[in-house]
């Protein structure tokens, strides 16, 4: 029998009612959608952060809002875990993840593909139990893109090994898929607001140049720049395998812009990694909103 997933956050960090969901939902999709931002083109990857609705919704929308423009029938999802520490990376076979929404359901031959493609990855179900870095993607991603099937993958310790691998399979086997790579992560957790934004402009610059060395050098120096950073750089890597080119700063913020309280904040990124017709653009959109495209050669070194 295929396993369902149950919903390990609604309630808490999302409204437990489909009502109330697809409200809170539509309403951070309906605010980032006044930037009126178009890149065009193939969307390979997005970064997506994955606090409390209230908190990263804002930015999360940013990112998501995309994926309306085309269709997707994979959606792999990498996130760090919060709770299990393990080797290698987690995944869940076959099933589905449940929701208010309903169930998003396993792409069981992708994640059979993926499993065999590397000793890296494998079953290990206490990871998903309580991981709440893939299930808050799922109400945007079941929002705009219902009928996609998803690959859920769990990180354990973040190393470059581990990185660098998960990429190199992801890429193999995701080539001539219709498939989105989604990236779960939050940027610096519980300094300041000045110190926050000083952690978090080396990860934004990173993304912004689609430097993935850079940023695995600055998660080895510092790891307190992001929670995911190693599926970042996974999912960056991959994304550039598979022949994105270009990245785009959809929108940074921190969680003082909800809480009001600037004393401890956690950061949130959204960005996308593709082949944008729009690559010339750049607009000087402010902190919550700010949507930068570059042309990019990868930093894959």
């Amino acid at each position: 029998m295929n396993h369902i997933r149950r919903s390990a956050v609604a309630g808490s960090w999302y409204p437990k009612s489909a009502p109330a969901l697809a409200a809170a939902v539509d309403r951070h999709l309906a605010d980032a959608d006044h930037d009126n931002v178009t890149l065009g083109g193939e969307l390979v990857a997005i970064i997506s952060p994955h606090a409390g609705l209230m908190y990263s919704g804002p930015v999360a929308a940013h990112a998501y809002r995309l994926l309306r423009n085309g269709r997707v029938d994979v959606a792999v999802l990498v996130g760090p875990s919060h709770f299990v520490g393990f080797d290698g990376v987690a995944i869940v076979p076959s099933g589905g993840f449940e929701t208010p929404f309903g169930v998003a359901s396993i792409d069981a031959v992708c994640a059979a593909d993926l499993a065999a493609a590397t000793t890296i990855v494998r079953e290990h179900p206490a990871a998903h139990a309580r991981e709440h870095s893939l299930e808050m993607q799922l109400p945007f991603l079941q929002r705009v893109a219902p009928r996609t099937a998803i690959v859920p993958l769990v990180m354990g310790y973040q190393t470059s090994d581990t990185a660098e691998q998960l990429a190199e399979a992801l890429a193999s086997v995701l080539r001539g898929r219709r498939a989105l790579l989604i990236a779960s992560t939050d940027l610096s957790h519980y300094h300041d607001r000045a110190a926050a934004a000083r952690l978090d402009a080396t990860v934004i610059d990173c993304v912004s140049r689609f430097d993935t060395d850079a940023l695995q050098y600055a998660l080895k120096v510092q790891p307190e720049h992001a929670c995911g950073g190693g599926p970042a750089v996974a999912v960056m890597r991959a994304a550039h395998l598979l022949g994105a080119r270009h990245s785009a700063l959809l929108a940074y913020a921190d969680s003082g812009d909800v809480s009001g309280d600037t004393s401890a904040v956690v950061g949130y990124l959204a960005a996308a990694f593709g082949t944008f017709e729009n690559a010339a653009t750049k607009s000087s959109a402010t902190k919550s909103s700010t949507t930068e495209v570059t042309d990019t050669n990868g930093g894959h070194g």
